[in-house]
């Protein structure tokens, strides 16, 4: 099932403005390794899922899988052919904003190899450029 918000204050969002890298989300913190976002931009509800099912299904249920990002913005779109007017469409899917530095999702209790390769698929799932990250040990 999709990722959406239980409930929201307002049905219909305005577009906004993506600027700059994330300042928030941007270090390993749950997992020992991470997927690391590179680009700016949306990420539809059904693409996190993807990601999440494909590192799943790698994995076997070994390990634990954080998503880090969750679809709380609504998008919508109108019909085609339809005619301008008549107000502003239904939302047609959820998006997760990302910037570049954003973590995407984490896994632990897993080889690094193992790690690597789940996260690897993951990221042919998503429609930016992604990199493997690890935890950074202070």
């Amino acid at each position: 099932m999709a990722l959406m918000p239980k409930r929201v204050k307002f049905r219909k969002q305005q577009r906004g403005k993506l600027k700059g890298n994330a300042t928030r989300g941007n270090y390993v913190a749950f997992g020992e390794y991470g997927l690391q976002c590179l680009g700016i931009g949306w990420l539809s509800a059904r693409q996190i899922e993807a990601g999440r099912v494909a590192a799943t299904h790698f994995l076997r249920r070994e390990g634990k899988i954080y998503v880090r990002v969750f679809p709380d913005k609504p998008i919508s779109k109108k019909p085609l052919e339809t005619r301008m007017g008549t107000g502003k469409a239904e939302a047609e899917f959820w998006a997760a904003r990302v910037k570049p530095g954003t973590i995407l999702f984490e896994i632990a209790g897993v080889p690094e190899i193992v790690a690597k390769s789940a996260l690897l698929r993951v990221a042919h799932k998503m429609p930016y450029k992604c990199r493997f990250v690890q935890r950074r040990h202070a």
